[in-house]
């Protein structure tokens, strides 16, 4: 996917919600080991260009980094600082940074960070109420400029009102859990988890119902991803809230007029996704009717 860069892959477990890592799962099925954490082929990606000399990401693009790893693993330490480094020199994309090690952040940011960079979108997973209570105060007090919370894979209802409102946060996923040994997912906690952001303004995206779904008592098993995301839009769940305004800078500093970013492009089939409110967009690449056959 255009939208994705995986600096290094691989991780270790370390809450309730790595129980059935889609990843270790995905690299199973392919005979390697999720476990064995290594830089790849792409680490440069967000650098690379076209023949004509453009950046193949265009300014103003969202990117989500390590999303078959965690950025603050500690295994990646020696390799992060020239992460950082790419991420400097493309001050003009976003990057979207999950992580499940809050308490690492700090002595693993960059000298020149200060209070932040534009482009940085920092979450933290909060897959329970356990570990959002764990987290989230610990996102709050980090110097980030943008920061949001995903729940998923979602296994427990969990409230986040109180950190709402403290302001600091902008959005907020949620999703069921896939692949082997799904654990279910209410649609109770998901109406909560909407209503809390709709009180507060912030966007909430429920982006898929998972492989078990649980709506008014009744069990339903949804193996299909492109089903669980059509659900998950018909459910109207999804909120736009406040509009997360990024200030980009173009590579020499300059800031970046709406004119001058990338502008997201969909097609029909995007219509009815669940991801739809946070997509970077259609990358176009011709492969829609493999999507709509799960």
């Amino acid at each position: 996917m255009h939208d994705i860069w995986n600096p290094w892959h691989g991780c270790r477990k370390i809450s309730e919600g790595c129980a059935n890592c889609y990843m270790y799962f995905l690299d199973k099925v392919r005979d390697q080991d999720g476990s064995r954490i290594y830089k790849t082929n792409n680490f440069y990606y967000p650098l690379s260009k076209t023949k004509e000399g453009a950046y193949r990401i265009k300014s103003g693009e969202m990117i989500r980094v390590c999303m078959t790893s965690d950025f603050f693993l500690e295994e990646a330490d020696s390799w992060r600082p020239e992460a950082w480094s790419v991420m400097r020199e493309r001050s003009d994309v976003i990057f979207f940074l999950l992580t499940k090690r809050p308490e690492r952040v700090l002595r693993c940011l960059p000298s020149d960070w200060n209070e932040g960079w534009e482009n940085i979108f920092f979450n933290v997973s909060a897959e329970n109420q356990r570990r959002a209570d764990e987290r989230i105060p610990i996102l709050l007090e980090l110097p980030f400029k943008h920061k949001g919370i995903m729940c998923a894979p979602l296994i427990g209802s969990v409230s986040i009102e109180k950190y709402l409102a403290s302001g600091k946060i902008e959005q907020v996923i949620a999703g069921g859990e896939n692949y082997e040994g799904s654990r279910p997912c209410d649609f109770n906690w998901i109406k909560r988890l909407r209503k809390e952001c709709e009180n507060h303004g912030i966007t909430f995206a429920f982006i898929e119902t998972g492989t078990i779904f649980i709506k008014d008592g009744r069990e339903y098993r949804l193996k299909s991803k492109s089903l669980q995301s059509l659900m998950a839009y018909k459910s109207g769940m999804s909120y736009k809230g406040k509009e997360i305004k990024f200030s980009l800078r173009d590579t020499l500093g300059f800031p970046l007029g709406e004119d001058e970013l990338y502008k997201k492009r969909f097609k029909e089939y995007c219509k009815t996704c669940g991801s739809l409110l946070i997509c970077n967009g259609c990358s176009f690449c011709s492969t829609c009717h493999i999507k709509e056959n799960g």
